[in-house]
């Protein structure tokens, strides 16, 4: 917190003066970019002003020099307007004087008027008439007016002024044309540039374009340009926005024409070009900052690195992981605390310890009680049917169940051992149904099916002996011959089954379900505890996923099914088990 609420505070204040920073510079910056903007306006209406000028001195010298010394009806002016012509040829395209019915007086170059162009229907001789003192700057056209053999018509300004003209003595009033290459103009504003984006355009006082970078698209209709307000606006610099766009348009009127020199910069370009400036000054804002981090770190860390160490040691302690080094330092309360921490956690640990030494023998005690419950029950009946069979005088069969007996026995006891394999565990299954076949003389049949990959896995003892003594007692017992009963050991899904399955009368679906829970009403001879004690030991050694299931159907049989995992039998493994 204390190094948090430094961190805070700090970058708060350099986030706020960088802020005040940043837009003051960038204020400055759109200052200086208008500025930029307009000297470079002023740049091209000097330019603009000098090519001007020389289409003026060009018309005043024809008209003042040539035209108004010389009598038009006895000397001819053409060689004067030639002259002048070629020196100023890099700029024009044609000067002609026209009467004021539109007849051709002279021309340079020398050409001939189209037969059906009528002059006097031309804008410009129009324009020349309606204000006569003035001169008149057309609007970018073609100039059609002569008969051109190579086809060579060119875009040309139009300067065009009513002058006096002097015939027979009289003076009468006609039209000086002087033509500018349009190339001229073109050239003035074609590599002039406004930032990365901006541009300048020419237009005259109604607002039609005279030069403009994307003029085609314009015409075609493909782009739009606010020429015809800018028309109206006055010099100086404008932010407006057209098309949904920002931009800064600067203004500028060109003298004695009427036309006026927009500039347009869109106001991206003015951020843009600050973009590296943003980085820099992000780039410092992070130094500071992990320089601010730094600084705090260092000076809180001596307070509140021991109490975080210890937070995560007991957070540890909180996952579980009773084995987790305690950290102890900091100053001498925290070191205390620390020392108890540890101290606890060994005592938890010893409990711990404790908890699992004793649920491992209880665990070892209940299979061991389970399982002495098996034998006695077992050898009751057992010896139950020896004194049956010496009772009734049969020596050599009582001598066959003692000797089966023993073989029994000695498997039961497995040296003391719960885990056997399964051929040993179907081997005293045999031994138990030797027993009982003498006891039954045949009165039923047994079958062995026995999967080879299941002889080698490891079972607890004596679970298939109890199921075949209740299979006898309560399915074969009280059938008139003809019983058969089923031991099926086989694999599925990487499980071991065992079932022992008998045609007996079955159990009602009632009785199945109690069965497990060793109830007390349902216990009768040869059941007793055996099915529950073998269910419990099942699951006490491997979970309880594992156990028996009762699977029977009044008339039809009973199929008791064993399920065990599948482990291999592990003979040294086993040997304390």
């Amino acid at each position: 917190m204390i190094s948090l609420s430094f961190t805070v505070v700090a970058l708060t204040g350099m986030l706020l003066l960088g802020v005040a920073l940043l837009t003051s510079f960038f204020s400055t910056g759109e200052i200086m970019m208008k500025q930029n903007n307009r000297r470079v306006v002023e740049q091209v209406n000097l330019n603009l002003d000098v090519y001007l000028r020389n289409m003026r001195r060009v018309s005043d010298s024809i008209y003042y020099r040539v035209i108004k010394r010389n009598d038009l009806s006895y000397n001819s002016i053409d060689d004067e307007m030639t002259l002048l012509y070629d020196a100023n040829k890099d700029l024009l395209i044609s000067i002609v004087l026209l009467s004021e019915n539109g007849k051709l007086i002279s021309c340079a170059p020398l050409a001939k008027l189209k037969k059906d162009v009528v002059p006097t229907q031309q804008q410009w001789f129009q324009n020349a008439f309606d204000k006569i003192e003035n001169m008149h700057f057309s609007t970018p056209h073609v100039q059609n007016l002569f008969d051109d053999p190579d086809c060579r018509y060119r875009w040309v300004v139009s300067l065009s002024r009513a002058v006096e003209l002097t015939q027979n003595g009289e003076v009468h009033p006609g039209v000086l044309l002087v033509d500018m290459n349009f190339w001229g103009i073109e050239q003035l504003f074609r590599d002039v540039n406004l930032g990365k984006s901006g541009y300048i355009y020419l237009i005259n006082n109604e607002g039609d374009i005279i030069y403009h970078p994307r003029q085609q698209l314009i015409y075609s209709k493909l782009l739009k340009e606010n020429n015809i307000n800018m028309a109206e606006y006055d010099d100086g610099d404008f932010v407006e926005t057209f098309h949904g766009e920002k931009q800064v348009v600067t203004v500028k009127s060109v003298g004695y024409t009427g036309w006026k020199i927009v500039g347009v910069m869109p106001m991206k370009d003015i951020t843009a070009n600050y973009s590296h400036i943003q980085l820099l000054s992000l780039f410092i804002i992070m130094l500071l900052i992990i320089l601010t981090i730094f600084i705090n770190q260092q000076v809180s860390s001596k307070i509140a690195e021991p109490i975080k160490n210890l937070q995560r040691s007991v957070e540890r302690l909180e996952e579980g992981n009773l084995n987790a080094d305690i950290a102890v330092g900091g100053s001498y309360e925290i070191q205390h605390l620390g020392i108890t921490i540890r101290s606890m956690a060994t005592q938890m640990r010893k409990l711990m310890d404790d908890i699992v030494l004793e649920q491992e023998a209880k665990r070892r005690s209940e299979l061991d009680a389970l399982q002495s419950q098996i034998n006695p029950h077992f050898l009751y009946n057992t010896l139950d049917s020896i004194v049956w069979m010496v009772e009734n005088q049969r020596t050599a069969e009582a001598n066959k169940m003692v000797t089966s007996l023993a073989r029994l026995f000695r498997i039961s006891l497995s040296k003391g051992k719960n885990i056997i394999c399964i051929a040993d565990e179907l081997e005293h299954a045999k031994n138990y149904l030797t027993i009982q076949m003498v006891r039954y003389q045949n009165k039923f049949s047994v079958k062995f099916d026995t999967d080879p990959r299941a002889l080698n896995l490891s079972t607890v003892k004596l679970i298939v002996q109890p199921l075949l003594e209740n299979a006898i007692y309560h399915g074969m017992e009280l059938m008139e011959g003809e019983g058969e009963i089923m031991v099926k050991t086989y694999l599925n899904n990487n499980d071991l089954y065992i079932d022992v399955a008998d045609n007996g009368d079955g159990i009602s679906p009632e009785v199945c379900r109690l069965l497990l829970m060793g109830t007390e009403k349902i216990r009768s001879k040869g059941s007793g505890i055996g099915l529950k004690n073998v269910h419990e030991r099942i699951q006490i050694a491997f979970g309880l996923q594992y156990g028996l299931e009762i699977l029977s159907q009044l008339g039809y049989g009973t199929t008791v099914r064993i399920h065990l995992p599948c482990i291999e039998y592990n003979t040294k493994q086993n040997k304390e088990d």
